[in-house]
This record gives C-alpha cells, structure tokens and sequence, in this order.
C-alpha cells in the first residue's frame, strides 16, 4: 500500500498516536474489507506511552515523541532514527535544576514525558521539549537527530514544572527577515511565580545562543508574557489554565484552553468549582501582551450543554460548507470535539459533540467586546482576574479587526459565550480528536475515539 506523504499526514495524526491505519486514494470508493492488514509501530514496552507527533509536510518523515526517546520514522513507519532523552537524575522540587545549581532535594532516576514537539522548518531543527529540568528543550537536526543545541543556563530556558504530556502548547510565528518566534502556553502546577502561563519567545538561528527561548521583550515592568496573580490560588487552589490546542490566522496567535471557574448555580448561596472551555486570542506583534482576551466556547444540542473541549482544529471552509455557513470558502472553520457538561475535567463523560465554529465570528464577538469597553463599559471580567473587579477605562479611539490593545483594559474576558454549531453527537464513545481537510470542496472531518475508533 502506498501513499502520499499528505495522506500520512492526516492518517497519522488522527489516529492520536495509536499509528496504525488504511487509507485507500480520497474520492475511490472501495468497499469495506475488514482484514486488510495494518501498518504499525510499536516502541520498546519499558517506554510506555507515546507522546506527540508531528509530521513533516515536506517528506512525509514522522517525527514521535515518547518517554525517553525521539524516533524519526519513515511514511511506512520504519525506525529511521532514534535520540535518546531520558532518564536522567532530577527532583521536580529543584529549581532552578540542579544542572544550573546544587538542590538539597534528593535526586532520583527520572523518565523524561515529551511534553512539545514542533518543526522549526525554516532552521531544519525539530524543537523537542521534555519533562525533566522543568521543561527544558533540546533542538535536533531533522535529517538525523543530531543535537544542535539545549540551553539550560538561564531561567527563560525553564518551559515548564508539568510532569503530564499534553500540558504544554506552542505556536512558531515565521518571519522572512528576522528570526521566529515561539509562542508557549503552559499549566503552571500552582507555581505562577516560575512559570507564565503564555509567553512569546525568541527562536535564534544559533540553536546554542545563550538569547534562544528569552522573551520577545522583558524589562522592569512589561514582559512578553501573563502570568497567573498569586492570589487567584487563594480563591481556588488548584486553578490552572490547560492548554488543549493553538494556532495562527491572520494578525493573530490562538489558544483553545479549559480552566476551572467558581459559579453559583440558579437558586443556591453558595459557589461551586467547575470547568469552561475558552479560546485566547493575542497579536503576533504584540510585545507587552496588551492584546490578551479570552472568549468562553461551547455547543448545545437538543438542550445538552457540551462545554468540556477535548480536542480543536483549524481548516478552511470549502465551497459547500461555505455556501451553508454563509462564509467565503477560503475562511478560517474551527472543529472542535466537546464533552458533555462542565464538571468533570479528568472524568469527562462519554456524551460528547462535534461542533464547527466561524474564527471571523469569534474574532467579531472579540472586536464588540473591546469597543464596549474601550467605552468604559463594564468590568475586565476574567475569571483568573475576579479577586479584583477592575473596571473598563474610557477611551477615544477607533478599534479595527486588528486592534492590539493599550496599556489599559487588559487582559480582557469575554463574558457571553459564543456557541457552535453542532455536526454530529456521539453517545457511547467518547470523541478525543478530531482533523479536518478540504476535498473537492467538501470538509471532510475524521474524529477518533477514546475506544480507538476512527471515524471518517
């Protein structure tokens, strides 16, 4: 069976690591054969899970992160290359590690979890961020994962205190004349004072200069960067901001997050803890994160609420889903993938939602916000901010679609929700990921399940 390096691309990242598929030529209509043999991988057992993926658009090479290891493979899953990343000793209460100085906490032999994997096309290098050290990264050439560099002697090379895959999200903005930038979200793991929850950072072209991952921009009062106010704990204590998806359109860097909330339901006195989906929206070339604004997002469906996202992905419209969606084919359409309810962030239910979003729409409800509040309407209205109700400032100025925000009415929630439009529903088996293409003027959209299913 032979395929393109596209078709890969798809086939591989959909299956959400479980790598193993059949694809047959898009558009051939060939009938069902259930014996049809599998294309696999398997690591070595003592490694335990796979991490991330990526896929590189150019040959078709798939590049796994997994515990311990980086594997480069080829489009028919043959090991190409393997780098080794772990173990190594290492105490998550260190910090700084213990490679930059000495930790009075007894070290131990620690696995290294692949927490971000990205493709730094323009420098050919394979950006490779691990779990030990708190978060540093190695950056690996593609062709075979030599190491061009790890910096670890500054604390901006400290990514992030999370220990669980999928805790860290980062988006490459590219330049043709200057060097990239790297915009990281994290959890904190209640540790707001080491480690901003958004930041954008410096990719040199050096991979060892000592300037690779320091903040676009950091002086005495203003840093590319949000960092979580301590006192947010005080009110709910194991409050953090969890990443589950980010991209770039346009002007703009988004992140699609789920983060607790403190809401009293109808009829009670008292507050209870649970869990709203929201998206981020930040400027490229916004230096001081003056931009930052929050959006929450959902989907309903018969009088079911699904607010817990699970999964996100950004594609373009297409002519037919255009035409009924009343957008230009060439649009920016979100999928996203929702379980039922709010409550349940480790234990989502099984109930579970596809839902597409209009980006121009959510980017219009964002544009609204801001003018009422650059009319000094209302407060900021962000949940992380609520121990202190700032009001909005007056302002006299136009607000384009591509306003980047003052020193003033920032960072700024959103308080309505923008709701999607639901495509399908899923009772039995959970949706946990979802791709989406454009195929002769269809969007064809492939989900996988928690029991392994893929659906087309």
């Amino acid at each position: 069976l032979i395929m393109s390096p596209a078709m890969w691309k798809w086939t591989c990242l959909v299956s959400h690591l479980l790598l193993s598929t059949t694809v047959s030529p898009l558009g051939r209509q060939q009938p069902p054969h259930p014996k049809r043999p599998f294309i696999t991988f398997t690591g070595e057992q003592a490694e335990g899970n796979f991490n991330h993926l990526v896929v590189d658009e150019r040959t078709g090479h798939i590049y796994l992160g997994a515990v311990n290891r980086i594997y480069k493979l080829s489009s028919d899953l043959k090991v190409l290359v393997t780098h080794e990343t772990g173990p190594d000793d290492d105490n998550p209460k260190c910090y700084p590690p213990r490679i930059v100085q000495t930790c009075n906490e007894p070290l131990t032999p620690t696995n290294n979890i692949n927490k971000m994997l990205l493709i730094d096309y323009k420098e050919n290098r394979l950006i490779a961020c691990g779990s030990l050290y708190q978060g540093i990264c190695k950056l690996l050439r593609l062709d075979d994962l030599f190491k061009l560099g790890e910096p670890f002697h500054k604390k901006e090379h400290y990514l992030s205190g999370v220990n669980e895959s999928g805790s860290v999200f980062g988006v490459i903005v590219s330049y043709s004349n200057m060097d990239d930038k790297l915009f990281i979200a994290t959890a904190v793991d209640g540790k707001p004072e080491y480690f901003p929850t958004i930041s954008s950072r410096k990719l040199t072209k050096n991979s060892e200069a000592d300037g690779m991952f320091a903040y676009v921009f950091h002086d005495e009062f203003v840093a590319s960067m949000i960092k979580i106010p301590s006192d947010t704990f005080t009110i709910i204590p194991d409050f953090d901001i969890y990443y589950i998806y980010g991209f770039s359109s346009g002007n703009f860097v988004y992140f699609l997050t789920l983060q607790p909330e403190m809401i009293s339901p109808p009829g009670s006195t008292t507050k209870e803890q649970v869990y709203t989906s929201k998206l981020v929206r930040l400027c490229k070339e916004d230096t001081a994160f003056n931009s930052y604004v929050e959006v929450p997002i959902g989907c309903e469906k018969n009088g079911v609420e699904y607010r817990l996202l699970q999964a996100a992905y950004l594609s373009k419209a297409g002519a037919i889903l255009a035409r009924s969606l009343g957008v230009g084919p060439e649009d920016d359409i979100l999928f996203t993938v929702f379980s039922k309810g709010q409550k349940r962030k480790m234990k989502s239910l099984d109930e579970s939602a596809l839902c597409i979003f209009v980006l121009k729409s959510i980017n219009d409800r964002i544009k609204d916000r801001l003018q009422s509040c650059y009319r000094g309407e209302g407060t900021l209205d962000l949940a992380w901010l609520k121990v202190k109700d700032i009001p909005c400032s007056s302002a006299l100025l136009t607000i384009d679609d591509n306003f980047c925000g003052l020193d003033m009415n920032a960072p700024l929630g959103v308080s309505s929700m923008v709701r999607g439009l639901p495509i399908f529903t899923e009772d039995g088996d959970r949706m946990t990921s979802v791709i989406a293409y454009v195929y002769k003027n269809h969007s064809l959209a492939f989900v996988g399940t928690k029991s392994g299913k893929l659906k087309k």
